[in-house]
């Protein structure tokens, strides 16, 4: 028996907000999209293009204030083949929230506060 991952799924409070910041500071696209008969819900998947795992992106209609984070512990983390520019590229778009220089490594935050980590290729 063999498990493989599929995908990881955050919820947003503003869709077209996030799906933008996804694009332009991680370079991921929309793959597929699951709208709500009723409208209560809209499922978009990410995708970088390369890998089979996908980010689940949800957003609920009924959904009142800011999503619970816990202290930011859990976290998507992502391999750059060009480490100073992807540093330079988020330092422009004011979402790295967090560096450890002695790992060689920093998060950035998307619109509802969720980290992702950013890792230099080896």
């Amino acid at each position: 028996m063999q498990f493989t991952f599929a995908h990881n799924n955050y919820n947003v409070r503003d869709l077209d907000r996030s799906l933008a910041f996804y694009q332009k500071a991680l370079g991921l696209n929309e793959v597929r999209r699951i709208n709500a008969d009723d409208g209560s819900y809209i499922i978009v998947y990410l995708s970088d293009g390369v890998s089979k795992h996908q980010l689940e992106l949800t957003w609920l209609r009924d959904w009142e204030g800011s999503y619970n984070l816990g202290d930011n512990e859990f976290h998507l983390a992502f391999v750059v083949d060009d480490y100073p520019a992807a540093y330079r590229k988020h330092q422009e778009m004011g979402c790295i929230c967090f560096e450890n220089p002695a790992m060689g490594i920093y998060f950035i935050a998307d619109p509802d506060g969720y980290w992702l980590e950013i890792i230099p290729a080896k």
